[in-house]
């Protein structure tokens, strides 16, 4: 998607000062004319080039979703969406209940904190510290230690499941790490999915996003008229 940033040192711009100049622009950066997707708000700290450190008050202001989201459509049916990390800009807060993130590590405790307390909805988490902090910053060392991170996580994840849980590990874009470039990289990206007591599938190449939203609707059970296949009967062939 296209993206207009601001980028300004904390000690000179108030962060607060930021987030108003964000605002102005979004105004501006709008269709039909400038249909900029989203404006960020990008603080940092540091005292010489080279020591410059993003902070976690980045913001994004996004415009509406263009169309009916998946989130829509689970907001229709009064079923509760949570959001942990950046998804609620992302979104522009559109039927969603916020749980703010610092970084992976308060990210992937609140995930389990709702898991635990959880009666039934929807937990929608990014985890951006890899394209933020390493991805972008081609540090190769901090994105190894980050996934270390999360597959150390998993397992106590996949623990606090239900019976009747599902979870779906996927990205949006690459972000190689190892690249001269700094910016997205294009591959393949993983699509994990688990539910307890179903052994391992391939569910192969897909050939949309919307596969997942389709496989989410069929999962709670839901009309909807996305593009996309569900993939869900492959997933539960074992314990249906």
């Amino acid at each position: 998607d296209s993206v207009f940033q601001i980028a300004a040192h904390e000690s000179a711009v108030p962060v607060d000062e930021l987030y108003r100049c964000c605002r102005i622009a979004r105004e501006m950066l709008v269709p039909p004319d400038l249909g900029v997707s989203r404006v960020i708000a990008r603080p940092f700290t540091g005292d010489a080039p080279g020591e410059y450190s993003r902070t976690s008050r980045r913001k994004d202001f996004s415009v509406p979703p263009p169309g009916t989201t998946l989130l829509d459509r689970l907001a229709e049916e009064n079923i509760p969406v949570t959001g942990v990390g950046k998804i609620d800009d992302l979104f522009n807060h559109r039927n969603i209940t916020t749980a703010h993130t610092a970084d992976n590590t308060q990210g992937m405790k609140l995930v389990l904190d709702k898991v635990r307390q959880s009666s039934g909805g929807f937990i929608f988490a990014n985890f951006c510290d890899f394209d933020s902090k390493w991805g972008h910053r081609n540090d190769f060392h901090g994105f190894a230690t980050g996934l270390s991170a999360v597959d150390n996580w998993l397992p106590q994840l996949m623990q606090s499941l239900s019976f009747g849980d599902l979870l779906v590990v996927t990205a949006d874009h690459g972000n190689d790490p190892t690249t001269p470039s700094t910016d997205h990289s294009r591959e393949y990206v993983p699509l994990l999915v688990y539910t307890p007591k179903c052994s391992g599938t391939s569910l192969g190449i897909r050939t949309t996003f919307s596969d997942i939203a389709c496989t989410l609707l069929d999962f709670f059970r839901i009309n909807g008229d996305f593009p996309g296949s569900s993939f869900l009967k492959e997933v539960l062939c074992d314990i249906e």
